[in-house]
């Protein structure tokens, strides 16, 4: 099979988000101008350097989460685990503006060190960034779509000594989640090991 986008696909479900997959879901935290906190998670995010350690979420539309990172120039990435899916589930409902979703979901507020979002308390790490940059997207003929890419240097770093082993982080103790198209999440549960040719 063959398509392009531009035409559809013919098929009862998108792709598109299944095959790149699975992308790590970003629970980003801010505060509005307010200073009422806001959760949410987003499935277009991912590091994209690091060093500096930097990361990127995408909002497919100016939501609270982005346009509170604009507005303040700081967000928190908090991260998603399988004992956390339930709470992150709740927070990704569509609640008015200045409702916290740290309610809604049973979540406590941890203060963070550097930026003034709030952590989620019992995520295993949470990465306190400032905004670099921001932009609105484009596509192939220039036009602006309504997706927006908030882009941020990590300043700080919490991370829960439970999931530190032998000095590193322990993905699978932590059971990470990840986002896989559709309706449809993967857990952490099994991982290998592999030298690259230059280790040698």
């Amino acid at each position: 099979m063959f398509y392009e986008p531009r035409l559809g696909h013919g098929l009862p479900h998108d792709p598109f988000k299944a095959i790149v997959a699975p992308r790590p879901i970003g629970w980003i935290s801010t505060l509005d101008r307010q200073g009422r906190p806001n959760l949410a998670p987003y499935s277009f995010f991912n590091a994209i350097h690091s060093a500096p350690p930097m990361l990127a979420f995408t909002s497919e539309s100016m939501k609270h989460s982005a346009a509170n990172a604009i507005a303040t120039g700081e967000f928190v990435f908090n991260l998603c685990t399988h004992a956390l899916f339930d709470a992150m589930n709740v927070s990704s409902g569509d609640l008015p503006e200045g409702a916290n979703e740290f309610d809604a979901a049973g979540l406590t507020m941890a203060p963070s060190a550097i930026v003034k979002a709030p952590r989620v308390a019992a995520s295993p790490a949470s990465l306190e960034c400032k905004v670099t940059g921001s932009m609105q997207l484009r596509d192939i003929e220039g036009q602006t779509v309504a997706g927006w890419l908030i882009m941020g240097q990590v300043v700080g770093v919490h991370i829960d000594a439970t999931y530190l082993v032998d000095g590193r982080f322990d993905t699978l103790k932590a059971q990470s989640l990840a986002r896989c198209g559709y309706r449809d999440y993967a857990v952490v549960a099994s991982m290998f090991e592999a030298a690259r040719p230059s280790d040698r």
